[in-house]
């Protein structure tokens, strides 16, 4: 059915700028074209829809006590909030990321429910997307090794009480998943749920993380099939320790086996150097920065402005840990472009540019259709802003995009269209009933945390030797 939409503004891009008192109009899913047309109240500024680039479409880790821990402790603390329910639980994450206004959300699955197979968990992640209309990336995340520290943990599990030992190991310790079964599982996972809004990716958790005969197997399906990567990459200290005691050339390596290309996204890269920057941008792969998360797991500041100057395509994810935990996307794309916009009267970018290329790459990175800009020929993913709350004081003409890295968030979202329909209107999306599921999920999980309860007991005592075993063993340079 066509549609249009009058816009007081509509940003065009960083070279075409803004365009006033026009009517974009679309069909099918797909932009028609974009003609000139009346002003009218309210005011609206029409802008291209975000992509959540990386997320892992969980619960809030901090009702679960993951507060202002480093991730190597938070990665068990958030055992607690391991889906209980894998379809509620992915509609409250994804709809929380709709209604801020994306298209587009990268769900690499790190911690599986454990209540059904893996490729049925995988079909709830899917039909909660479809119900909230947002387009997704899908990655299941492998590891084979290192399940607890980056090494031996037998000094963090040696002296503790059996059942004490045994509850971690229970937690945590899986057998690993061979190359081929992994390969396969991916492989069905696709035959099962990917589509024009569906794109399955190929997952491993990161290289401390993956032994070298998953990686290249990783690497060996990529080049076959085209299917696209999406891992972590150098996200703490203790990673970039453990990579220059024990993989000191890990980079190249993975350039040299072909891991490295324009069908990878790399999340964080916080402590990536610059050579290894350098191997990324000549792959043509991807930077995913997650700025909250980065901050709230004292991981650092990533070296962004520097891995865009080399070459580096960027884009922009809030991974579950946005500033308040509320996955504005805006919100964190601002972030990003204050503390990595420049020094002084160097600019990095202008915000017209850093938006633009956090939406083309998002989307190249989640598998989305087109370039993100609003032309004919391109999805119909776009979101309304309320220009009349954006511009408060309408006191001189102020260019929206600069108003918008100003002091955008998430509650000046009208609207949210993806592939022509609308899925959030008002901050409500309309697919899925969010207050609804999520009060359903909170009485869910307030029942089932008692399930671990000795895990919570044990938690200080794990949380002591954990710190120890990273400090002791991985010295940071």
């Amino acid at each position: 059915m066509a549609t249009e939409i009058s816009a007081t503004s509509l940003f065009r891009g960083p070279e075409r700028g803004t365009s006033d008192n026009v009517v974009l109009r679309h069909d099918g899913g797909v932009i028609t074209g974009i003609v000139e047309g009346a002003g009218g109240e309210p005011r609206s500024f029409v802008i291209p829809a975000f992509v959540n680039a990386h997320d892992h479409a969980r619960a809030t880790a901090s009702s679960f006590g993951a507060v202002g821990m480093p991730l190597e402790s938070w990665i068990l603390r958030t055992a607690l909030g391991t889906p209980v329910a894998p379809y509620l639980t992915a509609a409250s994450a994804l709809a929380r990321s709709a209604k801020a206004g994306c298209a587009a959300m990268m769900v690499h699955y790190t911690r599986p429910s454990g209540t059904m197979p893996i490729v049925d968990e995988a079909k709830a992640v899917a039909k909660a997307a479809s119900d909230v209309g947002i387009r997704i990336a899908f990655a299941m995340a492998v590891r084979d090794q290192n399940p607890i520290v980056y090494g031996d943990a037998e000094p963090v599990l040696a002296g503790l009480p059996s059942d004490d030992r045994k509850t971690i190991e229970d937690l945590f310790v899986r057998a690993p998943m061979p190359p081929k079964a992994y390969i396969e599982l991916t492989d069905a996972i696709a035959a099962s749920i990917a589509g024009p809004m569906v794109d399955v990716q190929l997952g491993p958790a990161g290289v401390q993380w993956c032994s070298k005969p998953l990686l290249e197997a990783v690497a060996e399906n990529s080049a076959r099939t085209g299917r696209r990567i999406h891992m972590h990459l150098l996200e703490t200290v203790y990673q970039r320790a453990w990579a220059d005691q024990n993989f000191p050339d890990m980079v190249r390596w993975l350039r040299d086996i072909g891991f490295l290309s324009e069908r990878l996204t790399l999340a964080h890269c916080i402590h990536a150097r610059p050579d290894e920057l350098e191997m990324i941008a000549a792959s043509g792969a991807r930077i995913v920065t997650n700025f909250s998360s980065n901050m709230h797991l004292r991981s650092g500041l990533a070296p962004i402005a520097a891995a865009h100057g080399c070459g580096c395509a960027i884009t922009v994810g809030v991974d579950g840990l946005a500033l308040d935990e509320d996955d504005d996307i805006l919100r964190e794309m601002r972030l990003v472009q204050l503390a990595h916009g420049g020094l002084g009267f160097k600019a990095t970018w202008t915000p017209a540019e850093m938006f633009s290329l956090a939406v083309r790459n998002g989307r190249r990175a989640t598998g989305a259709p087109g370039t993100g800009e609003l032309v004919a020929g391109n999805p119909a993913d776009y979101v309304v802003i309320d220009l009349d709350r954006l511009d408060r004081d309408r006191i001189i003409p102020v260019d929206p995009m600069a108003l918008l890295f100003a002091r955008g968030n998430a509650s000046l979202v009208k609207e949210v269209v993806v592939a022509g329909r609308t899925i959030a209107r008002d901050g409500v999306c309309v697919g899925v009933d969010l207050p609804a599921i999520e009060d359903e999920l909170r009485a869910m999980y307030r029942s089932n945390v008692g399930k671990l309860g000795s895990f919570q007991r044990m938690w200080p005592s794990l949380s002591d030797r954990l710190s120890g075993w990273f400090e002791q063993q991985l010295t940071c340079q």
